[in-house]
C-alpha cells in the first residue's frame, strides 16, 4: 500500500494482481513523507536494487490512538500500522477524511478463476505433496480468493479506479497520465515463478472448483462482468 502526497494518490494493494510489482514501480515516485508498506525480503531486494524508496512511515502515530488502540498496544506490544493488503476502511479511518476524499484511489482486480489458480500455486509452494485444487479451494480462507473486502466500503466499490490484471499495461498508462507521473512504469515481475501450470483456467479447474469460485467471488464477477469462458479448442 502506498500513500503519495506529491502526486496525491493512494494505491490499495489487492492479492494476486501483480500488486507487488506495481508497488515497487510506484515507489520511484515517492518522497520522504509518503507512506510505503513493507513487502517480502526478496521483493524488497528488488526495490533496493532499483534505487527506489524503501518502506517508511507505516506505523500509525501514537497521537492518533484512541482507547481501543492503546488497549490493543498494551496487550500485544505491537504498534498499529498500515500493512501490505490493508483495507479501504482502515486507510480511510487512519489516513484522514481529507486525504481519503481528495486523493486518487486505485487498485487492480483479476479474473477470479485465473486468480484462484495463482493463489493455489503461491499458497502451496512449500507443501509437499500439494493438496488437490479442489481440496485447497474448499479449505482456504475466502479472503485469499476474493479481494472484494479490500477496496469496498459497505459492500460498494470505494476507489476511483479499478484496473484489470488482464489489461495491466494499458491501465497503468492511464494511471500515469491521470496522476501526471514523470515517466511510465516498467514492472519487475515479482512472485510470478511459482505457477507451474500455465494452461487456460478452464483446463485446470473442475466443475466443483468453478462453483466454489463463483460462490466466493460472486460480487466481483457481477460488478466487473467476469464470466467463465472455455479455452479455444474446448
Amino acid at each position: 500500500m502506498i500513500i503519495n502526497h506529491k502526486y496525491k494518490f493512494i494505491f490499495i494493494k489487492t492479492r494476486k494482481t501483480a500488486g507487488t510489482s506495481i508497488e515497487i514501480a510506484l515507489s520511484q515516485f515517492c518522497g520522504a513523507t509518503d507512506i510505503i508498506t513493507p513487502i517480502e525480503k526478496i521483493d524488497e531486494a528488488t526495490r533496493f536494487e532499483s534505487g527506489f524508496c524503501a518502506p517508511q512511515n507505516y506505523n500509525l502515530p501514537l497521537l492518533s490512538y484512541g482507547y481501543p488502540e492503546w488497549k490493543r498496544l498494551i496487550r500485544s506490544r505491537k504498534r498499529m500500522r498500515f500493512s501490505n493488503h490493508v483495507s479501504a476502511n482502515f486507510i480511510k479511518r487512519h489516513a484522514g477524511e481529507d486525504i481519503w476524499r481528495t486523493y486518487f484511489k486505485f487498485c487492480f482486480e483479476r479474473n477470479p478463476f485465473d486468480k484462484a489458480i495463482s493463489r493455489y500455486y503461491w499458497s502451496t509452494r512449500q507443501r509437499s505433496p500439494r493438496p488437490s485444487m479442489d481440496d485447497f479451494l474448499d479449505e482456504v480462507n475466502v479472503r485469499a480468493l476474493s479481494n472484494w473486502g479490500i477496496y469496498t466500503l459497505n459492500d460498494h466499490v470505494a476507489v476511483d479506479f479499478v484496473g484489470r490484471y488482464e489489461t495491466l499495461n494499458e491501465d497503468l498508462s492511464r494511471i500515469v497520465k491521470k496522476l501526471g507521473l514523470p515517466s511510465e512504469m516498467d514492472l519487475p515481475w515479482a512472485k510470478s515463478q511459482h505457477r507451474e501450470n500455465r494452461e487456460h483456467y478452464s483446463k485446470i479447474l473442475s466443475p466443483h472448483a468453478r462453483t466454489r469460485i463463483e460462490q466466493v467471488c460472486a460480487r466481483e464477477i457481477a460488478t466487473f462482468g467476469y464470466s467463465w469462458e472455455e479455452s479455444e479448442g474446448g
